[in-house]
């Protein structure tokens, strides 16, 4: 099925001025080496981060990354597979996944503004605290997999409490 479109988007603006912005409000330090590209490296509770933005002008998309500072060896892979369909369920917004090159774990969302004449900073202010949020409430659950050994069900009941109500 192919859709009509009915009017030509306006430019966007570039998302990563205004990543940029909120990058040197908080004083983490990032790389912008090309308009379109941006690494931001962030100190978390567990690891250290690396958000990789990039921007597709032609599309009006942005992609963006949050990669732990972890590796998943081969012989985990599986079951970490397994720990990502139990928390890929669970989110909202994104979806993790492992970098093939890198066999890193990374939270990835890719934020579509066709027709929008550029992102606000809330919305990019959102994202990065949803992924940082979402990375560090899941980090434990890939280390209980990785490091200790345990199945994906077992690293979620010990690492993940989900409240249900309130006390």
């Amino acid at each position: 099925m192919t859709l009509s479109s009915v009017e030509i988007a306006p430019y966007t603006q570039n998302p990563l001025d205004i990543i940029e912005e909120i990058v040197e409000a908080n004083d983490w330090a990032f790389d912008r080496h090309a308009p379109e590209e941006m690494l931001v490296e962030v100190a978390g509770r567990w690891c250290q981060y690396r958000m990789f933005f990039f921007w597709q002008e032609e599309i009006s998309a942005m992609q963006f990354s949050c990669q732990f500072d972890v590796k998943v060896p081969a012989a985990r892979r599986t079951a970490v597979a397994e720990l990502l369909a139990i928390i890929n369920e669970r989110l909202w917004l994104g979806h993790f996944d492992v970098d093939a090159d890198e066999a890193m774990p990374m939270f990835r969302h890719t934020t579509l503004l066709r027709g929008a004449q550029s992102a606000s900073v809330e919305q990019m202010e959102d994202l990065m605290d949803i992924a940082l949020n979402e990375c560090e409430r899941f980090y434990p659950a890939f280390q209980f997999v990785i490091q200790a050994g345990h199945t994906a069900e077992e690293a979620v009941s010990a690492a993940i409490l989900d409240t249900v109500a309130e006390a």
